[in-house]
C-alpha cells in the first residue's frame, strides 16, 4: 500500500468509526455526564470540583461537558482516573488557564492542566498558560499549558496556548486532531509517541524560535512525533526540531510550512554527536519553508518506504483505541 493510501486509510479512522467502535469506549462503559457552568446552572462552577467528584478506579467513561468562560485553576488528572473527557462547544470554547512558571513548580509541573491518567479525551478546550513570555533573563520563566503523561489520549479541536513549552507530550500515545498549538521556544516537546494531524503550529517568537524539542533518548524508546497536513505558520525565524535528547525523532509530512522556517531546518542543539542518533524527516511537504536545498546535512528526505510506518494508525497503535469524539 503506497503512503497516500495508507494516509487516507488513516484518516477514515475519524469519519467512519462504527456505533460498535464507540460503545467500547462510551456507551458499553455506562457513560455519565457531569456539567460544569459559571453561571450556576451547572452541577459544579469549576472544573477541578467536577474532576475532583469523579470516583477513582475508572469503571466507566464520565464526560465533563463544561460551559464557555475562561477558568483559573491549576488541575491534575490523577492516573486513578481514566476514561475522563472534557467536552466544550466549539462556537464558545471553555479556557482553562492558570499562570504556573518552572520558578514556581519545575517545568513539567509548571502545567495549568496535566494527565496522567489513560484514554483522556478533550474536544474544543483552550488550554493556556498565561505566564509572561520569557525574556532571556528571567530564569524559570518556561510556563506548560498542558502535560500529556497517561497513555492512549485523544485531542479534538483543542488550542494550547503559552510561550516556551506550551505542550509537554510527555509519555504515552496520543492523537491530535484539528488542534491549534502556539509558542515561542520548544513548544512542543517531550517522549511521547504522537500524531498531530490538521493541526496549525503557530510561532508567536520575537525573533528565533524552536517548535519541537523531542524527548527520544535511547534506541529501544518508541517516542516521535509525527505532523500530518499541518500547518506551520506564525513569526520570527523558527527550527522545526532540535535535539533535546539523543535519539530525537521528528517526521514532517504532507504539510505547510511557511517562510518563517529557518532554512537549515533543525538543530543539534549544539551537540555534533547527536547529527548521527537523530531522526529528523521530511516527506512531501510545501510552502517556502519546505525547500530542503539548504537544510543541515542530517535532515533526512524521506522516501515512499521510509515515509510509511509514521503515516500509519500502527505508529500509534490507533487502530485499537482512537475513535471520534463522543
Amino acid at each position: 500500500m503506497s503512503p497516500a493510501a495508507i494516509f487516507t486509510s488513516f484518516l477514515l479512522l475519524l469519519s467512519a468509526a462504527s456505533s460498535a467502535a464507540l460503545g467500547g469506549v462510551y456507551a458499553s462503559a455506562g457513560a455519565r455526564v457531569i456539567r460544569v457552568r459559571k453561571d450556576g446552572r451547572g452541577d459544579f462552577g469549576t472544573v477541578g470540583e467536577a474532576l475532583e467528584s469523579i470516583p477513582e478506579g475508572g469503571g466507566r467513561r464520565w464526560v465533563v461537558a463544561i460551559g464557555g468562560g475562561e477558568y483559573w485553576e491549576k488541575i491534575t488528572v490523577g492516573r486513578r482516573k481514566p476514561y475522563v473527557t472534557l467536552y466544550g462547544k466549539a462556537w464558545d470554547k471553555p479556557v482553562i488557564n492558570y499562570n504556573g512558571t518552572a520558578a514556581d513548580y519545575g517545568t513539567v509541573n509548571s502545567a495549568t492542566f496535566a494527565v496522567e491518567s489513560e484514554y483522556f479525551v478533550a474536544v474544543n478546550i483552550v488550554f493556556k498558560n498565561s505566564a509572561p513570555e520569557p525574556d532571556g533573563k528571567r530564569r524559570g520563566a518556561q510556563a506548560v499549558a498542558l502535560r500529556i503523561s497517561g497513555d492512549k489520549a485523544a485531542f479534538y479541536g483543542c488550542k494550547f496556548i503559552g510561550f516556551q513549552d506550551t505542550l509537554c507530550d510527555d509519555r504515552g500515545r496520543h492523537f491530535f486532531h484539528k488542534c491549534h498549538i502556539q509558542g515561542t521556544v520548544d513548544f512542543i516537546f517531550g517522549n511521547g509517541r504522537s500524531i498531530y494531524m490538521d493541526t496549525t503550529i503557530k510561532s508567536v517568537a520575537r525573533r528565533t524560535g524552536v517548535i519541537t524539542a523531542q524527548g527520544r533518548d535511547k534506541p529501544e524508546d518508541s517516542g516521535g512525533y509525527t505532523f500530518v497536513r499541518c500547518n506551520i505558520t506564525g513569526s520570527g525565524r523558527v527550527l522545526l526540531g532540535r535535539a533535546w535528547r539523543r535519539r530525537s525523532r521528528v517526521v514532517i509530512a504532507h504539510s505547510y510550512m511557511g517562510g518563517l522556517v529557518d532554512p537549515p531546518g533543525w538543530s543539534d542543539f549544539g551537540q555534533p554527536g547527536r547529527d548521527r542518533t537523530v531522526f529528523y524527516g521530511e516527506y512531501k511537504n510545501w510552502g517556502p519553508g519546505a525547500d530542503m536545498s539548504r537544510r543541515v546535512d542530517y535532515a533526512r528526505r524521506l522516501s515512499d518506504e521510509e515515509a510509511r510506518r509514521f503515516l500509519r494508525a500502527g505508529f500509534i497503535d490507533g487502530t485499537a483505541w482512537i475513535n471520534p469524539p463522543p
